[in-house]
Formats: C-alpha cells, sequence, structure tokens
C-alpha cells in the first residue's frame, strides 16, 4: 500500500505591530499576548497529530509560533530559511496613520508589474523554494507527518501552484489566516488533497486590521493596479473555512 504522508503549513500568530509597520524580514517583530494563545491553541490541535518533523522560518513570530507545538510534540523546532517571509520594497514602512506609503506617489512606481509582482519578492522564486522545503519535509516525514511554520504569502503562494491555479492576485483575498493550518496530502509522491483549518479561529478578531503583507493592501483601491483589481473579481476563492482534503 502507498505510504500517506502530511506536511502541515502552519502560519505564524498575531503579530505586536502598533505602528502598523509592513515588518517582513525585519528582525524584532514578536507574537502579541493573542498571537502566543494562538500558538498554545494551535499546538494542542496537532498534539495527538503522527508529527515527526517540525521545521520554521528564523524569524522571531514563526519560531515562537512553533514553540508550544515542539514542547507538546516532544520535538526540536529546527530552522529553515527557505520558509522565511517574501521580501518586499516596503519593508519598515507604515502601512496606516495620515504617514502611511500611500501618501507618497513615488511608491506607485512600484505597483506597475503586479503579475512578478514588482513589490516583492517574485512569485517564481517564492513557488521554488518552498516546493524545495515541502518536498524535503515529505521525504523526511515519509509515511508520518510534518509541520512547517512560516507566512501567509509563501504558503499561499505554494498552494496555488499546488492547485494550479495562476500565482497572480488580491492579496486581501488569501486564504491563510493567522495560525492556520494549509495541509498537503500525499500518496507516495502524488499530491491527492489540500486541506485547510483554523484551530486558533475563536481569537479571529472581526476588524482587525490584516497583517504582513496584506496590510499593504487594505483600504487601498486607488492605489492598487486595475489589473490586479479587475482579476480579484474572477479569482476563485475557497470557503471561508475549509476545503476538502485532510
Amino acid at each position: 500500500m502507498t505510504e500517506m504522508t502530511i506536511v502541515h503549513l502552519l502560519r505564524h500568530g498575531e503579530v505586536h505591530n502598533p505602528r502598523g509597520v509592513l515588518y517582513g524580514r525585519l528582525p524584532g517583530y514578536h507574537l502579541s499576548e493573542t498571537g502566543r494563545r494562538m500558538a498554545e491553541l494551535v499546538a494542542k490541535a496537532v498534539e495527538g497529530r503522527d508529527i515527526v518533523a517540525l521545521w520554521s522560518s528564523p524569524m522571531e513570530r514563526a519560531q515562537e509560533t512553533a514553540a508550544p507545538a515542539a514542547l507538546a510534540l516532544g520535538l526540536e523546532a529546527a530552522t529553515d530559511e527557505r520558509l522565511i517571509e517574501a521580501g518586499n520594497v516596503f519593508e519598515g514602512l507604515r502601512m496606516a496613520g495620515s504617514d502611511n506609503v500611500f501618501r507618497d506617489p513615488r511608491s506607485y512606481r512600484h505597483f506597475r508589474n503586479p503579475f512578478r509582482p514588482s513589490w516583492g519578492e517574485p512569485y517564481t522564486e517564492v513557488v521554488a523554494r518552498m516546493k524545495a522545503v515541502v518536498d524535503d519535509a515529505r521525504a523526511a516525514a515519509r509515511g508520518h507527518e510534518a509541520l512547517l511554520v512560516s507566512h501567509q504569502l509563501p504558503i499561499w503562494i505554494i498552494r496555488l501552484a499546488a492547485e494550479g491555479r495562476r500565482l497572480w492576485h488580491d492579496p486581501r483575498r488569501r486564504q491563510c489566516a493567522l495560525a492556520s493550518l494549509t495541509s498537503l496530502t500525499f500518496e507516495g509522491d502524488r499530491l491527492i488533497s489540500v486541506g485547510y483549518s483554523e484551530p486558533a479561529g475563536a481569537l479571529l478578531r472581526a476588524g482587525t486590521p490584516p497583517q504582513g503583507e496584506a496590510a499593504l493592501f487594505d483600504k487601498a483601491d486607488e492605489a492598487l493596479p486595475e489589473v490586479l483589481r479587475a482579476g480579484s473579481e474572477d479569482e476563485e476563492t475557497p470557503g471561508s473555512r475549509s476545503v476538502p482534503g485532510v
């Protein structure tokens, strides 16, 4: 019988970011109190799983999200650079308030190409590194499960690639909430399903501003490239809580 292997991609929990900065790969951004509670809920959700490998992005928020799961599973969280957040030219700038990035017309040139995208790490490069780490995790956990802690954009992009969908998209429409799990199930080397769950869904507060790169486009319709806005209208969007799969 063919071995079944599951690779879970876990997005980190809520980050303490009172200034509304696009933190990207900047050091010093840690989980908020709510984020720590999210991490604890995820740990409880995965405690009984057959997880034999736990890898994490080097960013503090990812490491802190992985820590409770490592304790619950009796594993050491290994750091893997391939799980890091995507690069972004707006890193370190404010996304909200009167001095936000959209107040500066010089920023608009970075939105010229949503297909690449022109404001950050090319989607194709993100897919390449995420596919490589998923393949390695699948090999390491063959016949069992692996848990990889990463960030919204890398998780969403590898999911789009896995499902054969286009890579360019409206960042505000990603199905990858804080502390959510995107689960890739393999039969041998063949991907057979993609699952999605939100173990910390009870802590996701309605009206809370988006975090990460998605915050860049929150309420930014005037600056958002027209082609990207138009593309979002017919974009396939899965259900709000689950996708057939695990």
